[in-house]
């Protein structure tokens, strides 16, 4: 018997929840969370998958949790712009990173980054 037929953006939506990434988690268990819009930085060109997925995502969060979420697309630099925006926003649990596979190779492709990908960020799912 197979599965039923899944649209492939819910597919891909369902494969990069586990990408999200903030800087601090301790503020999202609060109860009141979120008091204000939510920031999601895309580290890609607008219009691409990623930032597809990340639109489904920030909807979908809306309707949820009752408050705003906004997409921020900061590409360059092989996403590193973006990844060191977030790494240098507030703990507060506000900003939101949508990594891929370059958050994961770019410390083997460079020296010295401007973040630390493991210190810097905290995994959310």
């Amino acid at each position: 018997m197979n599965p039923p037929a899944t649209h492939p953006l819910q597919k891909a939506a369902i494969a990069a929840l586990p990408l999200l990434l903030t800087g601090q988690t301790a503020s999202l268990a609060a109860q009141s969370y979120p008091e204000r819009p939510v920031r999601l930085i895309i580290p890609l060109s607008a219009g691409g998958s990623a930032d597809i997925v990340g639109r489904l995502l920030t909807q979908k969060l809306s309707e949820r949790m009752g408050q705003q979420f906004v997409v921020d697309n900061r590409p360059g630099a092989g996403s590193i712009i973006g990844t060191e925006i977030a790494a240098r926003a507030p703990r507060d649990g506000y900003t939101l990173l949508l990594a891929g596979s370059s958050f994961a190779i770019a410390p083997s492709l460079r020296r010295k980054l401007p973040y630390d990908p493991v210190r810097d960020f905290t995994p959310i799912t």
